[in-house]
Parts: structure tokens; sequence; C-alpha cells
């Protein structure tokens, strides 16, 4: 159990209709009305506590709380399930996440994902940063809307990825610059956990490696960044928005 405390993140929260509460208000203000009018809307419970019972539960709060499970994301979602949903549509798009473990760099990737459209993001099963507070804050809600899939064998389920007609692309530095391949169709993008990069097992399976190209200084790009860019560009290229070399 945890608490969601940032106004966004509650809002965006109860908007989903995933949310189950309760709803803990200990000051009415106008932000606050607002998300009392979510609340009843969606049929979650609203419980009045007083600041010091909040205090207690979560001390980083704005005078109220929204009560989550540990998972941030709830409701069974399935991989054979998203590909069959899929039918004869072409231009899907998943996120694969390899190792990575500090819940900001997670949230901001949900936000970017959402952003950008990614159909589906899949992390290995019990290693994916599971801080529920942490990661809606940072993805401004977006873990709300973004389907999160635990696989408990990455590499099993890149091949069911496959044999449902997706190519597999994993962000390397030493990639073709990613402008140069064509991300259109069916495309599932590999990033590597913070430091260690792709899995030796995963960067086996992939069709090809994409890079970003650099000219800072920095060895790389923080991973949350480069799943940002490496998603505007499968959204460029879908569009038919013109990019340069």
């Amino acid at each position: 159990m945890g608490y969601l405390t940032g106004f966004h993140a509650i809002e965006e929260a109860l908007k989903s209709g995933k949310a189950r509460g309760p709803l803990l208000i200990a000051k009415a203000g106008p932000r606050a009305k607002e998300s009392i009018a979510l609340a009843q809307e969606h049929k979650v419970p609203i419980h009045r506590v007083g600041t010091y019972e909040l205090d207690r539960l979560t001390p980083d709060h704005r005078g109220m709380a929204l009560q989550t499970t540990d998972s941030p994301q709830a409701g069974p979602i399935t991989l054979d399930g998203f590909i069959a949903d899929l039918g004869e549509r072409q231009d899907a798009l998943v996120m694969i996440l390899d190792e990575i473990t500090d819940p900001h760099n997670y949230g901001a990737i949900l936000r970017s994902c959402d952003q950008f459209g990614v159909d589906m993001v899949i992390t290995r099963h019990r290693r994916i940063a599971k801080h529920a507070q942490s990661i809606s804050q940072t993805s401004a809600g977006a873990v709300s809307w973004v389907p999160a899939l635990e696989a408990p064998n990455l590499p099993r389920a890149i091949q069911d990825l496959q044999e449902a007609r997706f190519w597999i692309y994993g962000a390397d530095m030493k990639g073709v610059p990613i402008y140069e391949q064509d991300l259109r169709g069916r495309i599932a993008l590999i990033l590597g956990g913070e430091g260690a990069g792709i899995s030796r097992l995963l960067r086996e399976r992939c069709d090809g490696l994409v890079g970003i190209p650099r000219k800072g200084r920095v060895d790389s790009l923080n991973v949350s960044v480069a799943a940002g860019i490496v998603c505007y560009e499968v959204l460029r290229q879908r569009s038919g928005t013109p990019g340069s070399a």
C-alpha cells in the first residue's frame, strides 16, 4: 500500500478510472475540491482525516493523499492479450526496459511514452523499481495511462513479439544513427539500465542497434532522455515530418 500526494498525479490517477482509493482529505483547498469532484465522479471513497493523521501516513502531502496499491499499474495485462488486441494493426510501438532501477528514470520514461504514443511498456519481472509515489510524481501521472507489463522472461517476450511481426531494436551508442533506421510498422525498442546498458541476452535477440548522434563530451545520455528522443523519432517517421541528419 502507498499514497500519491502530488496534485497532478492524484488527478490523473482518478481520471484514469483505475484508482480505488480512498482519497484522504485534510484540507479542502481549490485543488482538493477538484480532486474531490473527480473522486465522486469515479466513485472513489472520500475520507476526511486530520492533518496529524495524514502527517503520520505520508508526511509529504499537500492536504490530501490518494491511497494506492504497491504496483502503480492496476489490472491484469498479458503480452498474449496485447498482441491479440492489435489484430491487423501495423504501427504498434513497444518499449522494453532492461534493468531500469531508478524510479525517477522509470517515471520520466513513462511520461515520454505517454506523450509519444507508446502502446506498451515491458519490464523485467520483480527487477524494475516499484516506488509508486516517486514514479507517479516523476511521470506527472502518466503511470495511470501507459499500459505496463512485467515479464518473467524478457528474452521469451522478445521472441513472442518477433513472432507477432515486431522488429526489435536496441538503443546503443554504437548503433546506426536512429534517423537512418526505418522505424515504421511494428517496432519494439530496448533501453538498457543505468550504466550497464542492454544485457547480452537481449542484445543477441535484437534485429539491429540504433544510436543517437551526439556532439558532447559526456559518455552517454541519461536513459530517460534517450527514451524521449527515440520515441520522438518513431513518431516523426510515422507522421512523415521531415528530419535532418
